[in-house]
């Protein structure tokens, strides 16, 4: 009698509890995308077939749309080319340094797009400090051989070479280890055990790191600006860009039907990925504490050097490169001790008031935006796997919907919702709150996975030890719940504070005077020319994510396994 009762007033805690998680969830992570979708059928304000007709058989819009497939197709070639190596010598081999090689390949990835087009620039091109001091550098006068479509898709192929290789090594990982053994025990030698038994099992994960690559590199906006504006070389996202900062609010509705013209090329990525997993998926689960290992043997030295150099190649170099720009007195002044300054660093740092308000609004938005979301984010992941219901299934199948869109597109989605809020006269365009609504919604997701897979491993029996003794479900949440989920809430902290204190493509769109963000200096400092700024604050922000990453790395032990993206 007592348990019954103490489940009716569970359940009932529950009834109330679940309207009271769900309004905020659908407010902050899918108002926005229903209200562009709204918009894209006609019911919005301003849209009308006639915008639609009128932009979609534009030329602009038709080449924009080209040169997205283009460079996003051909990033994505060199993804795979450069992710899948990566994962099956780390996954397969018994090369050693694992752990050191994929921290390296995973800060690209963590380094903001437009950074890394800057540090590239001063590798290459007739301004090259790096190239001066080597004295290789091109005639001035020589153009820059990154500002054209090659440049662009080499680096989105470089930039999103990291989630084809997590995607690819999560698959690997599942393949048991004694399939692999019986192949070798019938004669297979390594190759012919890896292209007629481990490739056919793994081409499901492959494939989905493919549609990853792809959907993340069409909506990147920082890459294909830096490279592409100067050779006038229009996407889809640097084309919604221009013709808003351009015009502004004015064409809404004709950059609402550009987004959405993003939107669906990027979900049909999404659902060819899913549609591939789910029907080429074999049913195999890997044998834990076997993983696999093809002995390289008298090979292993040859390889490991081979990585390492590609390693200094994509993020020593042009790192280095950034770093000698960012210590000369003026651009174009060749780089010497005589000549070595920290001006650049002391100017962007301490005195200009634009970078210090950047580092100050960045590093706002991103605390502010992982406290709200862990705070949300804990009951509504306990909610969901404890009771589940066709309204929480509904919202776990729609809540990566604003992660896996393009920045862009979620960008005119909260300018189309939050210029005149509901029934007020109030307005959040123009404010660094309509940012924070942005990364709300953007990085939801990547703060509820985590603590998802943590609580799903939890034994619910000690709530329910608890619940028959009298605990209430404020009380359960918080002396139990709480600190079991504890390290995989802070290891989605840790993620969103790191994606989102970099972040360009969202704020490119929403900033203001005042509401600056550090992607938006760099990118703005670079277009006024003022490069050798550029670098220098391009690099502290370099400098601050990799210490950032070093700390998770070192606490790692102390965080579930599988919450870090670069743990093994």
């Amino acid at each position: 009698m007592i348990a019954t009762r103490l489940r009716k007033g569970g359940s009932r805690s529950l009834d109330r509890l679940l309207p009271l998680i769900l309004l905020p969830v659908a407010l902050i992570a899918l108002g926005p995308v229903l209200r562009l979708l709204l918009e894209g059928v006609g019911l919005g304000d301003g849209l009308t077939s006639e915008h639609l007709t009128t932009v979609l058989t534009r030329e602009g819009t038709r080449t924009a749309l080209l040169h997205s497939l283009v460079t996003a197709g051909g990033g994505t070639l060199i993804s795979i080319l450069i992710g899948a190596s990566f994962a099956f010598l780390v996954a397969l081999t018994d090369i050693r340094g694992k752990g050191a090689l994929v921290f390296c390949l995973m800060v690209p990835m963590m380094i903001p797009p437009q950074i890394t087009a800057l540090a590239w620039m001063q590798v290459t091109g007739p301004s090259s400090v790096l190239l001066k001091m080597l004295g290789l550098a091109p005639p001035l006068g020589s153009p820059q051989p990154l500002h054209s479509p090659q440049g662009i898709v080499l680096l989105l192929g470089i930039q999103h070479a990291s989630l084809v290789f997590l995607t690819l090594r999560a698959g690997l990982r599942m393949i048991p280890a004694d399939l692999v053994e019986a192949a070798r025990m019938c004669g297979g030698g390594t190759l012919r055990v890896w292209a007629q038994v481990v490739l056919p099992l793994s081409m499901p994960a492959l494939i989905a790191g493919a549609a990853m690559a792809f959907v993340t590199a069409l909506g990147n906006f920082g890459i294909p600006a830096m490279l592409g504006i100067p050779a006038r070389y229009s996407t889809l996202p640097t084309l919604i860009y221009q013709r808003l900062v351009g015009l502004g609010p004015s064409v809404l509705p004709e950059v609402a039907v550009l987004s959405l013209l993003i939107g669906l090329v990027a979900i049909a990525g999404v659902l060819a990925g899913r549609i591939v997993l789910s029907r080429g998926g074999f049913g195999l689960v890997g044998l834990s504490g076997t993983p696999l290992a093809f002995s390289l043997g008298r090979a292993r030295l040859p390889v490991e050097i081979t990585l390492w150099a590609f390693i200094a190649m994509i993020l020593v170099l042009p790192l280095v490169a950034l770093l000698a720009t960012s210590l000369i007195q003026a651009y174009g002044v060749p780089l010497s001790f005589e000549t070595a300054t920290l001006k650049a660093w002391h100017e962007a740092l301490f005195v200009q008031p634009v970078t210090r308000r950047a580092y100050a609004n960045s590093l706002f938005l991103a605390v502010a935006a992982a406290l709200i979301l862990m705070a949300i984010c804990l009951p509504l992941a306990w909610l969901m796997e404890r009771r589940p219901s066709r309204v929480t299934r509904l919202l776990d199948g729609l809540i990566d919907l604003p992660y896996a869109l393009p920045g862009v597109v979620l960008s005119i989605a909260c300018i189309l919702t939050f210029t005149r809020l509901p029934f007020t006269d109030l307005t959040l365009y123009g404010t660094i709150w309509i940012i924070l609504m942005a990364y709300l919604a953007r990085f939801f997701v990547v703060m509820l996975r985590p603590i998802q897979s943590s609580l799903a491993q939890l034994d619910p029996a000690m709530e329910e030890a608890a619940a028959s003794v009298g605990a209430r479900l404020g009380r359960r949440l918080r002396t139990i719940v709480l600190p079991l989920a504890a390290p995989s809430a802070a290891a989605g902290a840790i993620l969103v504070f790191l994606t989102a204190v970099n972040e360009l493509t969202v704020s490119a769109l929403l900033w203001s005077s005042g509401t600056e963000t550090l992607g938006v200096v760099i990118f703005n400092l670079e277009d006024r020319g003022e490069t050798v700024m550029a670098a220098a604050l391009a690099m502290s922000i370099t400098c601050l994510i990799v210490a950032l990453m070093a700390a998770v790395q070192l606490g790692a032990r102390h965080f579930p396994k599988g919450t870090i993206p670069w743990q093994s």
